[in-house]
């Protein structure tokens, strides 16, 4: 069985935390992150069994839909998504970077695990609508041809449901811009 990772971004904080209750009471699946982010939209990270996974957030859009802006469920995230969430990525130097804008929260997780399954590249942030306006980014490094696949990638899956908003890559960006994002 594999580990799957789910979220679900709902418009209003009420909805959110019913369906968030909902998941946990759906399957097997542990709530890692449920918390309102800006402007006042509720998101809720789980992770489990790709079935359990899968059930749970069916099961919030199903009940919830009216109130739902978007959703995922990854039945393979790559392991660099939960250290750039948190933000202990430890990155030595950056020979070039990528910065990737969408305007929800679950389409920067999937862009991001798009990027990173891509190409050799390391995800550095993902900051998940927080003092944003309900924007999210990712920040990611490697060398400029993999940063560049990555970020087209990225790009062309979250361009599908409308949320891509900006992207942008930087050869070698000065040491002043990497100390301020690391």
């Amino acid at each position: 069985m594999s580990k799957a990772l789910g979220m679900i971004e709902f418009k209003t904080v009420s909805a959110g935390v019913t369906a968030a209750d909902s998941m946990v009471k759906t399957a097997q699946v542990e709530l890692i992150e449920a918390q309102v982010v800006c402007p006042g939209k509720y998101i809720a990270l789980i992770t489990g069994d790709l079935s359990a996974v899968d059930a749970a957030v069916a099961n919030a859009k199903t009940q919830y839909g009216e109130q739902l802006i978007d959703s995922f469920v990854l039945g393979n995230p790559h392991e660099g998504i939960f250290p750039a969430i948190y933000g202990t990525t430890h990155v030595e130097h950056i020979s070039s970077l990528g910065v990737l804008e969408t305007y929800d929260a679950a389409a920067i997780i999937v862009a991001a695990d798009v990027a990173a399954k891509t190409s050799d590249v390391e995800l550095i942030e993902l900051r998940i609508a927080k003092g944003m306006c309900g924007k999210s980014y990712v920040f990611l490094c490697g060398e400029v041809s993999a940063v560049e696949a990555a970020i087209s990638h990225a790009k062309a899956s979250v361009s599908e449901g409308g949320m891509f908003l900006d992207s942008t890559v930087i050869a070698h960006p000065d040491d002043q811009i990497c100390k301020s994002i690391l």
